[in-house]
């Protein structure tokens, strides 16, 4: 069941929220789900003017980008692409990253505004640089936060790009510096060639509510920085929020993004008071989005009717758009045992992406067993979602018996990139299809 909320009276407003759920529950049943899409248009009186962005590109200048040789010319070249992708007047910077983080573009630690010369002096710095020293990635987003702090800009943007592990510092180290930045700006992350960490990259876009990808061929990489600052220069919004109201008695079991991709949201609850309660999703342009709610409630009787969640979107203290979530108790087990299928879906989808996780990490670990366990139940719901780009990833991992069942066998030659590249996007999700 779905209900269309009206967007708010207001032409500022260019939000849709729409919910889908089974509201019937069996008495005595405590537990309420439901999947929020929300779908801007990207206009309305807030867009008409793009609000003020700023970009800072942190590229690997490590040793190992210098094999293969073409490597760090790609780099360059993607470098180049994001650059000349900026409109006049966006802040930006270029950062090269090695076991430390050095300013290419501008000399001193500021942003500068893109304009034809600022934007040709940027590709020429660009051009000269060489590969050398190691990787610590926790210090090319300090001193990207700490370009970004210098600005007014409401859209703050990083792409972080990288063909190794972080090597030369401490996963406690990055930890801490992902904390520093949280709320500060997006950064979008990526892998070039065949030794980055899948899991590295993902911890990096998801504390900075970024996208994380890889790239096995370099050639790909200015399509993409291209296609990352496109986006960040098409927002309309530079800050929107889900808001949950709940009921007393009631409280959020958990708040996922699901569509896209995978992200949970439940721990970055602000507290507005005790029964409200706003996750931030970061900017927005013209674009949708699902997120799967889990709400406690009470038990009810049979015929007891409650609103579980008011769900709102709002940019600061605006609500764009509303929709309700309800709880109707009853005795029929046909309304009650009907499962809504985008809750399904992504459901089903949230666990592929953990059994791909917890396959890949047992593999590396040398637990045979696990691994195949865990990537066979992968194997089994990427074919019962159609994610089919995920079971051809898969299948680079592992064998395919039974696709149906699960049944596989562990390949013994992997290309270690082929593995990564099923990490990072393990947490890509498809749409459920309408019917």
């Amino acid at each position: 069941m779905s209900e269309r909320s009206a967007a708010a009276m207001s032409e500022q407003a260019a939000f849709q929220a729409e919910v889908f759920q089974n509201e019937y529950l069996p008495a005595d049943s405590t537990v309420v789900d439901a999947v929020v899409t929300v779908t801007s248009s990207g206009a309305g009186a807030a867009a008409t003017t793009a609000p003020a962005t700023a970009q800072v590109i942190m590229i690997d200048c490590s040793g190992s980008m210098a094999d293969p040789a073409t490597k760090l010319p790609e780099a360059k070249r993607a470098t180049a692409a994001a650059v000349d992708a900026l409109r006049d007047g966006v802040a930006f910077a270029v950062v090269a990253g090695r076991g430390h983080a050095v300013m290419v573009y501008p000399a001193t630690t500021a942003l500068v505004a893109a304009s034809a010369s600022t934007k040709a002096n940027a590709k020429n710095a660009v051009a000269r640089l060489t590969a050398s020293g190691g990787t610590a990635m926790g210090q090319w987003l300090l001193l990207a936060n700490s370009l970004f702090s210098g600005s007014t800009a409401s859209v703050k943007h990083g792409i972080l790009l990288t063909d190794g592990r972080n090597q030369h510092e401490t996963p406690e180290q990055l930890a801490a510096v992902l904390r520093e930045c949280d709320g500060r700006f997006v950064c979008d992350s990526r892998g070039v060639g065949e030794d980055w960490s899948g899991t590295e990259l993902r911890t990096i876009a998801s504390a900075l509510l970024g996208t994380a990808d890889g790239l096995a061929d370099p050639a790909e990489l200015a399509d993409d920085f291209r296609t990352m600052t496109e986006a960040a220069m098409g927002k309309s919004y530079a800050e929107i929020s889900l808001r949950l109201w709940t009921p007393a008695g009631s409280n959020i079991r958990f708040v996922k993004q699901a569509f896209p991709h995978v992200e949970a949201l439940t721990g970055r609850r602000r507290e507005i008071s005790a029964r409200i309660g706003d996750y931030p999703l970061g900017p927005w342009g013209a674009e949708s989005r699902d997120y799967h709610v889990s709400v406690q409630v009470p038990a009810g009787a049979v015929g007891d009717e409650i609103l579980a969640a008011r769900v709102s979107l709002v940019s600061g203290d605006q609500v764009l758009s509303q929709g309700l979530v309800r709880a109707i108790w009853t005795d029929d087990t046909a309304l009650s045992t009907r499962i809504n299928p985008r809750v399904a879906h992504y459901t089903g989808q949230a666990e592929l992406a953990d059994v791909i996780q917890e396959g890949l990490a047992a593999r590396e670990a040398g637990d045979v067993e696990t691994a195949t366990s865990k990537l066979g139940r992968a194997v089994q719901l990427a074919e019962e979602t159609g994610h089919t780009d995920t079971a051809k990833l898969l299948a680079r991992v592992v064998d395919v018996v039974d696709a149906r069942t699960g049944t596989v066998r562990l390949k013994q030659k992997v290309a270690g990139v082929d593995a990564e590249l099923a990490n990072v996007r393990s947490v890509k999700t498809i749409r459920v299809k309408s019917t």
